[in-house]
């Protein structure tokens, strides 16, 4: 009988240690899924996109890519032109849609959004740096930025933010020239003044040192390495210059819509 009984405790003591340990196994995944999903601030999951082609078979830009853009650092999207890197970033930044997958901001599946909650996230989340700066060419650089925060609906001053991010990219002495006044790299760092001002948590930009010299260009990424820190910013950046890669915390290689390498770098803020 006590042998029986032994039995049975052990038994149940067996079927105890079993349950306790599946529950700490299921709370540290708990807990894993839970910082991966903080560290990165965008996951995008098997993302498709195909667009039509009149008279001829449909043409697929992105093929099933998987991504995750980590929070705080500079990820660069290389490849060459035609590669599928624009598409992703629309993508990625709610300007487009995937014909399959899934995409996710901050937790928030973006594919689910109507068109309204997606253009607040653009509007209040994110910023914009193009290749072709996009400056409005009667405009000063103040002006510039101050037309950015009106569009964005900014609640702070806006004299006061804006020579702030104007000092930040180094040009507190031309506040009041205008884009023809200014040099290339010159009007870049305006419109990465005006994508910043109004404090989002993202910046995407698609080849913004495409127009620019190599020397330019890489005090332009430099300067993005610097917002990194002072604003807290998270960056995205399109470019086929090899001369960048290396500025970059993670880099991602994408050809015909498909990502065919991957590669970290140590870069300490």
């Amino acid at each position: 009988m006590r042998k029986e009984i032994s039995r049975a405790e052990g038994v149940i003591q067996k079927d105890n240690l079993m349950r306790t340990v599946g529950v700490i196994q299921e709370d540290n995944l708990i807990q894993t899924v839970g910082i991966i999903q903080e560290e990165n601030l965008i996951q995008a999951e098997g993302v498709v996109r195909s667009f039509p082609v009149p008279g001829a078979e449909d043409f697929w830009a992105l093929k099933g890519m998987d991504i995750t853009i980590p929070r705080g650092r500079l990820t660069m999207l290389k490849g060459r032109s035609g590669s599928g890197k624009t598409t992703l970033l629309n993508i990625l930044s709610a300007l487009d849609l995937p014909n399959e997958g899934r995409v996710s901001f901050e937790g928030r599946i973006i594919n689910e959004m109507s068109e309204g909650e997606r253009e607040e996230l653009r509007r209040y989340q994110m910023g914009f740096v193009f290749q072709s700066v996009a400056l409005i060419p009667i405009m000063s650089a103040y002006e510039n930025v101050d037309f950015g925060l009106r569009l964005s609906g900014y609640p702070e001053n806006h004299g006061e933010r804006i020579r702030e991010v104007l000092s930040l990219v180094g040009l507190e002495e031309r506040m009041a020239h205008l884009p023809r006044q200014m040099s290339g790299g010159e009007q870049q760092r305006v419109a990465i003044a005006r994508a910043i001002a109004h404090k989002p948590r993202i910046i995407f930009a698609d080849e913004p040192t495409g127009a620019l010299d190599t020397a330019t260009g890489l005090a332009v990424v430099k300067l993005f390495r610097t917002l990194l820190e002072k604003q807290e910013l998270t960056i995205v950046m399109s470019t086929h210059d090899p001369n960048l890669m290396e500025l970059g915390d993670l880099v991602y290689e994408i050809e015909d819509g498909e990502i065919v390498g991957r590669e970290e770098h140590f870069n300490p803020l």
